[in-house]
């Protein structure tokens, strides 16, 4: 078991390897994530920043994908890509270490190295410097300890499963409402739980609730449950709030502030790109999300089948699916995102691999798992290539077409010429839209930017620039973001019409940005 260990190390190293020569390939090419610059802008402004960086540090989300980010941020921009690469070889680490010790079958180990090998959407999870891997580590993790706790009905694996619901929610703030559809399935297992004769779930809630001891019981091991896995989680929501209270008061400051998070402004780039194209292109049905989902992996075939004997261990499975749904109907103007598919082909693998010693004709089912295994390979490019989100669709055609990615090249142009300003020069720039272009410029500290999370600095600087600051970037009107700041192209028309002594002059322009230079009265 120890060489095994060894050898499954050696693996993960050498997938990591894999993984960030291949980030970088791509980063050669252009290919960029949002959430990738998002993260690096956020880590340059805690490194060479000035003033308060403290709301920076503890109220940017995910956090735990940005702190994973913030370890390699002395390597700039390939920051991301890296701690996503390491995230996807530990999750194949955990995941083949799980399989060692329930089955030791080569087959199996085989079948994991060609999914994080070639799959198109691990791909995607392990080089786009995105928090997806990490969030498939969480998530598996919580699925295994549910599962662990189904066979040996021990608690400490309940407690577990708590911890890394906790982490998975820091990951992405969208899970927490996961636990809405575990509160009626607690209950279930813990019906089942119970000594009785009877293997119905029906009749065993009809008996315990007839019977005073094992109505209290019922209740008193519901409670538990419901205590041990929703208490923790609950806590460090409510503590997390506080946070955002005390130091921005707001209580939803790091999930609807785009300061704080990426998404805010994506998802809405996303309905509003949608609405206005000339072929609009309706959000997926909810009828048929579950239908896609099982398209797209059918491993979860085997899954279902290998759990089928156990009605509530099958609706732990299928906890997921209304998950996701729940997701389509309460976020109804933003598309599905990789991420909630990928987190099927993470519990169709556990449970395959949890389950497979269990299963007296081990040859079909290794043909079984081997073909769909192939199918779920094609699907995986399928599913990548024609996505509803524009930045999947890029990472395909990147990798698959090695195609450059250009839609960062004026950033880069235009974060180029402001390194190469005279140093000290003070530039007011809002990072709500222009992140990306604080993320390609190389020392912040050169040219001191004047930025939002400096919030008496930056409003004095919008009111009055010429006493602040020597230069101003503004969104064009071209510029997709440009509805999302004041400082766009209607900034100076209103800043002139304030202070009409004031002397702008374009220093340098884009298609997407316009550099002001303010020059003393």
């Amino acid at each position: 078991m120890r060489n095994q260990s060894k050898y499954l190390l050696l693996i993960a190293l050498l997938l990591a390897i894999y993984y960030v020569v291949l980030g970088i390939y791509l980063n050669g090419l252009g290919y960029f994530s949002q959430e990738g610059l998002f993260y690096v802008e956020k880590s340059k402004i805690i490194a060479d920043g000035f003033g308060d960086r403290l709301k920076v540090m503890g109220l940017t989300s995910p956090i735990l994908p940005f702190y994973a980010s913030f370890i390699f941020s002395k390597i700039d921009i390939l920051a991301p890509i890296i701690a996503s690469a390491m995230c996807t070889a530990l999750l194949f680490y955990i995941m083949a270490s799980t399989l060692i010790k329930r089955a030791n079958d080569i087959f199996y180990i085989f079948i994991l190295l060609i999914i994080f090998i070639f799959h198109p959407g691990i791909l995607y999870a392990a080089c786009s410097g995105k928090s997806i891997a990490m969030v498939l580590i969480f998530f598996f993790l919580f699925f295994l300890n549910l599962i662990k706790f189904y066979r040996s009905n021990t608690t400490f694996h309940v407690s577990i499963a708590s911890i890394c619901l906790v982490l998975l929610i820091f990951c992405d703030y969208k899970f927490i409402w996961l636990t809405l559809f575990f509160i009626p399935l607690v209950l279930a297992i813990t019906i089942q739980s119970l000594n009785l004769g009877e293997q119905e779930s029906i009749f065993r809630l009809f008996i315990s609730f007839n019977n005073p001891s094992l109505r209290r019981k019922l209740i008193n091991k519901t409670f538990a449950l419901y205590i041990i896995l929703f208490v923790l989680p609950l806590a460090c929501v409510i503590c997390y709030k506080l946070l955002n209270l005390t130091h921005s008061n707001d209580l939803n400051y790091s999930t609807e502030s785009p300061y704080a998070t990426w998404t805010v402004l994506s998802d809405k780039l996303s309905f509003d790109q949608l609405s206005t194209s000339s072929i609009y292109q309706l959000p997926e049905s909810s009828i048929l999300i579950s239908a896609r989902i099982l398209i797209f992996c059918p491993l979860i075939f085997i899954a279902i089948y290998l759990f089928r004997e156990s009605t509530y261990q099958l609706l732990t499975l299928l906890t997921p699916f209304a998950f996701v749904e729940f997701l389509h109907i309460k976020y109804e103007k933003v598309f599905l995102a990789h991420e909630y598919y990928l987190i099927f082909l993470i519990l169709s693998l556990l449970c395959i691999l949890y389950k497979a010693q269990t299963v007296k004709n081990h040859l079909v089912l290794k043909l079984m798992v081997g073909a769909l295994t192939l199918v779920q390979l094609y699907t995986g490019f399928i599913y990548l290539q024609n996505s509803s989100i524009r930045e999947e669709r890029n990472f395909a055609t990147v990798l698959f077409d090695r195609t450059p990615d250009t839609r960062q090249d004026q950033n880069r142009d235009l974060a180029n010429y402001l390194n190469h300003l005279p140093e000290g020069s003070h530039v007011l720039i809002d990072d709500a839209t222009a992140y990306p272009v604080v993320a390609f410029i190389n020392d912040i500290s050169f040219q001191k930017l004047t930025l939002p999370y400096q919030e008496g600095a930056f409003l004095s600087a919008i009111e009055a620039p010429d006493k602040y600051d020597d230069y101003i970037l503004l969104a064009t009107e071209k510029n997709e973001v440009t509805g999302f700041t004041q400082l766009n192209n209607r900034y100076v028309p209103i800043i002139k019409r304030n202070n009409s002594s004031l002397k702008l002059r374009r220093v340098y322009e884009t298609d997407n940005w316009i550099l002001y230079k303010i020059f003393d009265n």
